[in-house]
């Protein structure tokens, strides 16, 4: 594998050249909440974009509000200032532009793999005949791995089969940015690892502007084109970037033997614990 040389110095001014339109455009956002000791600023003046068909992996100490971005940009959880555009256009709720991998797949148990993901693209193709909608579910479903699990209800799957359920429901929806929280932290470092090669190898076809939380460093420089480390809260920002700069399609074991990544492994350690 061939890289350019490691961004010492990451770049937060300037997002990655070759991607030139912002799907993803957050100015000055804040979030507070109140306690009974005031107000708690959890987010404060937070400025970042996302460039289109890009990866993502926003990084930081638990409390430093990246969940709490993520689910503003889900449209989950209200903007106290600032705001989000999606393409463009500010974000004022959820909708099926946005898809969301949980940590917990959150499938109905009692229904089939195929029906939940069903559940999802009757909602957003609903112009599609049934075995146009049908068609679409089996097919990520098969992207993912469980092409003999289709008529399998959740609660008869694995754990990682459930999240494989999830990502296939995520991608089916066709949105226009992926939101995972991360989406393997319940999991075995094994089943995690299976997991992000079937993420990634879904996502190099469909290449949906994605955004990551991950607590694992290697996670994040495996998966993401850029790295988005936090400051710690209150009033957390965006203290750094981190361009990622291995070619896709990616494969672990080159990551690993490529004398960059020990490069991207300690930038972000350092500024975990700094």
């Amino acid at each position: 594998m061939t890289s350019s040389q490691p961004t010492a110095i990451a770049d937060i001014q300037t997002p990655p050249t070759s991607l030139r339109n912002v799907m993803l455009d957050i100015r000055d956002l804040t979030k507070i909440y109140p306690t009974p000791k005031g107000e708690y600023v959890v987010l404060e003046n937070l400025n970042l974009q996302v460039m289109k068909e890009e990866f993502i992996s926003i990084i930081g100490h638990s409390g430093c509000g990246k969940t709490t971005l993520l689910t503003m940009i889900a449209g989950l959880n209200e903007i106290s200032g600032g705001q989000i555009l999606l393409n463009e256009l500010p974000i004022s709720g959820p909708g099926p532009d946005r898809g969301v991998i949980f940590q917990s797949p959150s499938l109905l148990p009692w229904m089939t793999a195929l029906e939940n993901v069903l559940l999802g693209v009757k909602q957003v193709f609903p112009q599609a005949t049934t075995s146009q909608q049908e068609d679409i579910c089996k097919y990520y479903l098969s992207k993912v791995g469980l092409e003999g699990a289709f008529h399998k209800k959740a609660l008869e799957l694995s754990q990682g089969m459930q999240q494989r359920v999830g990502i296939a429901r995520a991608f089916a929806l066709k949105p226009k940015v992926l939101l995972l929280d991360e989406p393997f932290g319940m999991l075995d470092s094994l089943t995690r690892s299976e997991l992000q090669d079937v993420l990634l190898e879904v996502w190099d076809r469909e290449k949906i502007t994605a955004i990551q939380i991950t607590h694992d460093v290697d996670e994040a420089i495996f998966l993401a084109n850029r790295i988005i480390m936090m400051t710690s809260g209150p009033k957390a920002q965006v203290g750094d970037i981190l361009e990622i700069k291995f070619e896709r399609p990616r494969r672990r074991k080159d990551i690993l033997d490529h004398p960059d990544y020990y490069h991207y492994r300690k930038h972000l350690i350092d500024f975990l614990e700094h």
